[in-house]
């Protein structure tokens, strides 16, 4: 039988807990990967094996290549041969319209948000691919809603890094499909997580809704639903696809 063994980056909190959590119920092997909230992320470990299953938390800056890689490593001497990927792990700075936009800002955003990620995938590929003597396996990006609406007056750093990673799921979706991996994203938009606090509005969710066709917010869960889906063989004909959680909007 096939040993799911899933990195989750970012971990620690929101979306990446719910599904971490999701995933461990249904018998993934699971890696918390973690940059500062080493307390929350153990948190997620202790609920997991508490439930009888397997866990690790790594802490990892996935703005620094070195640390991705040595997380990887850790990964295959504790865990095992990757089988998914959940790049969940982003920066969200403080609302900004451009005129406040720094290059230090940008340059801190992008390399989490899209250069970090890409290194993960990269990772993940090398342990999955056929090519390279693994099992195949399945990688889920995680956009944002901001793609495709721009995040005006807000984030629009945020909304590039995230145009960034859709079209890094289709080109890497392609590059990969016949090597037995599959590669889709999720775009989440209005989800009640703590990052609206990162960006300086806690109640940012709440302020906006009534502009949501479904007049309501969403929830990690909700997310983490969609994430287990992509990485299922429920999927396994699924690449190069995104689900939007955004309420209708």
């Amino acid at each position: 039988m096939k040993k799911n063994i899933t990195l989750i980056t970012g971990g620690a909190r929101g979306i990446g807990r719910a599904t971490a959590l999701n995933l461990a119920a249904k018998g993934h092997k699971i890696c918390i990967g973690y940059h500062s909230r080493e307390t929350c992320a153990q948190a997620v470990v202790e609920s997991i094996r508490q439930q009888g299953g397997e866990a690790l938390a790594i802490c990892a800056d996935i703005a620094s290549e070195d640390q991705i890689v040595a997380m990887f490593q850790q990964i295959d001497e504790q865990l095992g041969p990757l089988t998914g990927l959940v790049n969940n792990a982003a920066m969200l700075q403080q609302q900004s319209s451009i005129e406040q936009l720094t290059s230090q800002r940008l340059e801190r955003v992008l390399a989490t948000n899209v250069t970090g990620n890409i290194i993960c995938a990269r990772e993940a590929v090398k342990r999955m691919s056929w090519r390279h003597g693994g099992q195949g396996g399945a990688i889920v990006n995680v956009s944002s809603a901001a793609s495709r609406l721009g995040a005006p007056h807000e984030y629009l750093d945020y909304a590039a890094s995230k145009g960034a990673i859709d079209t890094f799921t289709i080109g890497l979706s392609l590059e990969v499909a016949a090597q037995g991996i599959r590669v889709n994203a999720v775009r989440p938009g209005f989800i009640y997580t703590e990052m609206h606090a990162d960006g300086g509005e806690p109640g940012r969710v709440d302020r906006v809704k009534a502009l949501i066709p479904m007049k309501r917010g969403g929830t990690p869960e909700e997310v983490a639903q969609a994430i287990v889906w992509l990485l299922s063989d429920d999927a396994s004909y699924v690449t190069g696809s995104f689900i939007d959680l955004a309420g209708g909007k």
